[in-house]
């Protein structure tokens, strides 16, 4: 496995949109460039939390157009390519690989469940020898809750013997510890991201590559702190502040409070089918954090 330069902390950035429900380059630019000055190693671009798979493949391809053209370090993103139909998967890997993203995140073509093994490895070997030419990194995107289909071990096992160096990592959403443990350790620098920075302090010792967090948004510095000295008052603010979405709306309610972090109102607005918190949960959210942040961490 060749080095590679994602690693530590990685937002799972938020896609702002404008009135008529595009992405907003501009603003969506301007996020990018705050979470890179502040605290993020790295930014996993157009995931979940990114709304990708509410957006249509120009519209992705647009948006990660933009961030190469506008001169973000694309050495420091990697971009949710996965789609249901594997032609997107393609098109949008392809156009991530030939931008120069540091990688491409690949969720399973979600539409039919409980499909073989077989059918999840032909979708992942259309999409390698489509990029042969250009060897983007590719990382499992683990998240059985939301995809209906898991990237088991025995899978992934399969899917590096076959294709080596090119499958470099995976980012598990599933909250299984065990299982992101058991990931780990499938072959020496497979890197494995755990979706939360509560694991962060365990990936210090090497188990992990780092974290790709909703929560980074909006926790960049403190995690930041946590990651590179272990500084564990750091580590307890920003799992408070991961804390704060618990049995809430996870994608509006970080929209919610990056438009109170940034103080414009625009960022707040949702795609379809999301929709806004209800009030309170609004309400619990930025009280939460404003409480959080006024405990000083040294």
């Amino acid at each position: 496995m060749t080095e590679r330069s994602l690693r530590g902390v990685i937002a799972a950035i938020s896609t702002v949109i404008d009135a008529k429900g595009a992405p907003d380059h501009t603003r969506a630019l301007k996020l990018a460039r705050f979470l890179l000055d502040n605290g993020c190693d790295g930014l996993n671009v157009l995931g979940t939390t990114g709304e990708a798979t509410s957006f249509s493949r120009d519209e992705r391809m647009g948006l990660m157009s933009a961030y190469r053209d506008n001169g973000l370090p694309m050495q420091r993103l990697m971009v949710g390519t996965g789609a249901a139909a594997v032609s997107d998967a393609v098109a949008l890997t392809r156009h991530a690989a030939e931008l120069g993203f540091a990688g491409a995140l690949v969720l399973p073509p979600f539409y039919y469940k409980g499909v073989p093994d077989d059918g999840l490895a032909a979708y992942i070997d259309t999409i390698i020898k489509a990029t042969a030419d250009k060897p983007i990194p590719i990382y499992l995107y683990h998240f059985p809750a939301q995809s209906g289909l898991p990237w088991h071990v025995t899978l992934i096992r399969r899917l590096i013997e076959t294709h080596g160096s090119r499958i470099a990592g995976l980012k598990d959403s599933s909250g299984d510890m065990v299982y992101a443990r058991e990931a780990a350790k499938i072959a020496p620098g497979f890197d494995v991201f755990p979706s939360t920075e509560a694991a962060l302090i365990e990936a210090r010792s090497g188990v992990f590559a780092g974290c790709i967090s909703a929560t980074a948004n909006c926790n960049a510095d403190l995690c930041q702190q946590a990651w590179a000295t272990g500084d564990a008052v750091a580590h307890e603010r920003a799992v408070a502040i991961r804390k704060l979405f618990d049995g809430k709306p996870l994608v509006s309610g970080i929209k919610a409070l990056l438009a109170h972090i940034h103080g414009d109102p625009a960022i707040a607005a949702v795609k379809p089918p999301l929709a806004p918190p209800s009030a309170a949960d609004r309400t619990a959210i930025l009280a939460g954090y404003d409480a959080v942040r006024a405990k000083k961490v040294a």
